[in-house]
């Protein structure tokens, strides 16, 4: 029965768009307190940010930046290799 559970959970996080993003540490950080995975909150959701950086090849960089120095946005308080993981995992929301 309680594999049964995990299975349906596990499908119902795939149907609602997150098995693209590591939603446990967009939480831990605090990024889902603003950002939805498919509306906008306080900020976009993560499906709008994918979308809209789609075709920049420098985004990753820009946003890890932003992220880090505060400057239009809240300053995230992770290291590079966090904010990079983090920003990769939101890019790649579809």
């Amino acid at each position: 029965m309680k594999a049964s559970l995990v299975i349906l959970a596990a499908a119902a996080a795939l149907v609602a768009g997150t098995a693209n993003a590591d939603t446990a540490q967009l939480k831990a950080k605090g990024c889902l307190g603003c950002h939805d995975v498919d509306k906008k909150k306080v900020g976009p959701g993560l499906k709008d940010i994918a979308a809209k950086y789609k075709a920049d090849k420098g985004a990753e960089q820009k946003l890890v930046a932003k992220l880090k120095s505060g400057k239009g946005h809240p300053k995230v308080n992770a290291s590079d290799d966090e904010l990079k993981k983090l920003v990769g995992d939101v890019l790649a929301t579809k």
